[in-house]
């Protein structure tokens, strides 16, 4: 895996970051450290990529257990050293998730899953941050169910 980031210039704190799949995102800072606010911050970058490593595991693992998952939502509240370097010192994620019939005991265990075993962002984050999860089931009763709509 490879990424390119590069500064912008023009007075600025503008980066263009380039991934090996041929993706481009663009970061900045905020005005008060020289950047114009045109972007996230690459420290809400990480938090960005931690919540999508995660929420596609709970997905998948959901999925994967027949499970009618309609819709993940993860929120990622973040705390950090008050001092250099400004790690994240502890990080909570809430999810909410959509589906039908979904049981409390398989989402529980797709979230611990995911932070357990399959997310390596949270697990590297980890390292320097307490990790705390809350979820709430949302039931969708509005379409059939997955399962029926392929027999």
């Amino acid at each position: 895996m490879e990424t390119t980031v590069r500064w912008t210039g023009n007075g600025g704190m503008s980066f263009i970051a380039e991934t090996g799949s041929g993706h481009a995102v663009i970061m900045d800072g905020a005005p008060e450290g020289g950047g114009k606010n045109l972007g996230p911050r690459p420290m809400e970058m990480v938090l960005l990529g931690t919540g999508g490593c995660t929420a596609y595991d709970v997905v998948l693992i959901l999925q994967r257990g027949k499970q009618d998952v309609r819709g993940c939502d993860v929120k990622l509240t973040a705390e950090r050293a008050e001092t250099e370097p400004k790690v994240f010192t502890n990080i909570h994620f809430h999810f909410t998730v959509r589906g039908r019939n979904l049981k409390e005991a398989t989402v529980e265990r797709a979230v611990k899953l995911s932070h357990e075993k399959y997310c390596s962002a949270s697990i590297m984050l980890a390292k320097t941050a307490s990790m705390t999860h809350s979820f709430e089931i949302i039931d969708d009763l509005t379409l059939p169910s997955v399962h029926e709509q392929q027999a």
